[in-house]
């Protein structure tokens, strides 16, 4: 039941019934409503600010899962980008030397990128440097790809080519050398065996017995026979077309005759002393249009990487050579 309340009116000298006027309990009502109203945006606003609706938890579960998926989508473009690298290396240093073409220029490899505004669509996201990162990180890759694959078809085509070519330029040991102990003296300034003095030795001596086959590096042509020389001795010069010779000395005895075509691996004479020797051995060198080179790099069909690096550790010791 409703209390009824009085009050004490001193002009009436009597208590009197209180009646609420309208205007107040409009006021009263209008009071309540408004603390309510303050203290609902309050609590609205602090729930919005420091908590999450279930939309919005399942949201930023969706976009950590999008980060995090970005930032692997980052590291395998970087591991794609160095693998892409060690190809273009390969490509440029490797393929196209031996094929005598010149490399890619890094102006072509690295063109065509587009300017600073080319994600601009994405500018206004949460993330939106990430995400231009991984597109531009793509579009690298992709562009590289694209260049790389052109390579290698032209590559294919030089292959097709130049068959001749890789049957024709020096690939092998001359002597039989599998256990790589036969390096008497390799490429570069050595001791002179007569006089004694640094003298440049421009070839490769394999020590050998007397007798033991002495191999055609590359398929070729002999241009040169000579039984008498005071230097090499007995020795031949195989012309392999492609601006390359090569050159076999102290022979003991010669197989081939001036003119006859030889192929990689034939037996074109046999290992002696004879000429300016301190002891059984062949002599080889490599020319290069016209030029005495390092025979240490072609023996690339022969040798495994390892077999390679003992072959440059054995042909760089300094020391007398045998001719």
């Amino acid at each position: 039941m409703k209390k009824i309340k009085y009050y004490y009116n001193p002009k009436s000298l009597r208590y009197e019934k209180y009646v609420e006027s309208a205007w107040k309990k409009f006021r009263v009502v209008l009071g309540f409503l408004s603390a309510a109203s303050v203290f609902a945006f309050i609590i609205v606003y602090l729930a919005y600010t420091y908590l999450d609706s279930p939309k919005e938890k399942k949201l930023k579960r969706e976009l950590s899962q999008l980060q995090y998926q970005y930032d692997v989508l980052n590291d395998k473009l970087d591991e794609m980008g160095e693998a892409l690298i060690d190809l273009q290396d390969r490509d440029d240093n490797i393929y196209r030397v031996i094929f005598e073409a010149e490399p890619i220029p890094s102006s072509m490899r690295d063109a065509g990128y587009g300017g600073s505004n080319r994600f601009e669509e994405l500018n206004g996201y949460d993330d939106a440097e990430l995400m231009k990162s991984s597109w531009l990180k793509l579009t690298q890759t992709r562009y590289k790809m694209y260049i790389q694959s052109k390579s290698y078809d032209a590559l294919a085509k030089l292959i097709q080519n130049k068959t001749e070519m890789l049957s024709s330029i020096p690939a092998i040991q001359p002597v039989a050398n599998k256990d790589l102990k036969r390096i008497g003296s390799g490429f570069g300034v050595r001791i002179d065996p007569i006089y004694k003095v640094p003298r440049m030795h421009e070839g490769i001596d394999f020590t050998a017995p007397i007798g033991t086959p002495i191999y055609a590096t590359g398929n070729g042509t002999v241009s040169l026979v000579d039984y008498g020389s005071r230097d090499y001795g007995n020795h031949v010069i195989l012309t392999h077309g492609y601006g390359y010779q090569t050159l076999y000395g102290h022979m003991s005895r010669v197989k081939v005759k001036i003119g006859q075509k030889v192929n990689r691996g034939d037996v074109i004479g046999y290992v002696g002393n004879t000429g300016k020797s301190t002891g059984p051995h062949c002599h080889y060198e490599v020319i290069k249009n016209g030029r005495k080179i390092n025979p240490i790099n072609f023996f690339y069909s022969d040798l495994t990487p390892e077999e390679f690096q003992q072959m440059l550790e054995l042909a760089e010791r300094n020391g007398q050579s045998l001719d």
